[in-house]
């Protein structure tokens, strides 16, 4: 099974992992904002627990230190975590590392830290989060991909199923996905239209 899945739902609680998890959902970032240390240790380590003994993988997002004590396995992090890391003692916890990128300074910035992956956002406008990037549209995952070759390209913001065809078709490796799944009026029934379209184009 690939790293990150195909279908790479990011959600911000345990409610959500659980459900995404028993719906088969083989990636998951937990990306919850605005927690101290305590608050992050105990929601990794219980979505960890969520996930225990399933095929499912956890990606924790920004909270480093929590993942490493938890014994996490994954790890996401925007360009400011990344310069407050410490990429040495990331890399020795053994974890993945996946990195957010929106314009070319930041790309480069996310390769010298040999990520795992990359994620090019936002692809389309985004209402999750006010962003100050402008949308990058689907032909800028096409030249990324070029640029960034081995390393899987993760296409996020404002992405939609309907669109998951031409944007597999455009380079890109993965598709994390946020309001698609979470203020779908049926989750469960959207997330399964994922697993079976990221099946068909694999």
């Amino acid at each position: 099974m690939p790293y990150p899945d195909r279908f790479y739902p990011v959600v911000d609680s345990l409610k959500w992992v659980k459900r995404l998890t028993a719906l088969g959902v083989g990636t998951i970032q937990l990306r919850a904002k605005e927690l101290n240390d305590s608050e992050a240790l105990q929601l990794v380590s219980d979505a960890l627990e969520a996930t225990k003994g399933t095929p499912t993988k956890l990606v924790v997002n920004d909270y480093w230190r929590a993942a490493i004590v938890a014994g996490a396995q994954h790890l996401h992090l925007g360009q400011e975590d990344l310069a407050e890391a410490d990429l040495g003692e990331i890399r020795n916890a053994r974890l993945t590392l996946g990195i957010s990128t929106h314009d070319d300074a930041e790309l480069e910035t996310a390769l010298r830290a040999n990520p795992d992956y990359v994620a090019l956002g936002p692809i389309f406008p985004t209402t999750l989060k006010s962003m100050r990037f402008a949308p990058q549209g689907i032909p800028k995952i096409t030249e990324w991909k070029k640029r960034v070759g081995d390393i899987p390209l993760i296409a996020i913001g404002g992405i939609k199923l309907e669109q998951a065809a031409e944007i597999f078709a455009a380079g890109a490796d993965s598709i994390a996905v946020v309001s698609d799944v979470t203020q779908s009026a049926d989750p469960d029934a959207r997330v399964r239209a994922w697993l079976e379209q990221v099946a068909e184009t694999a």
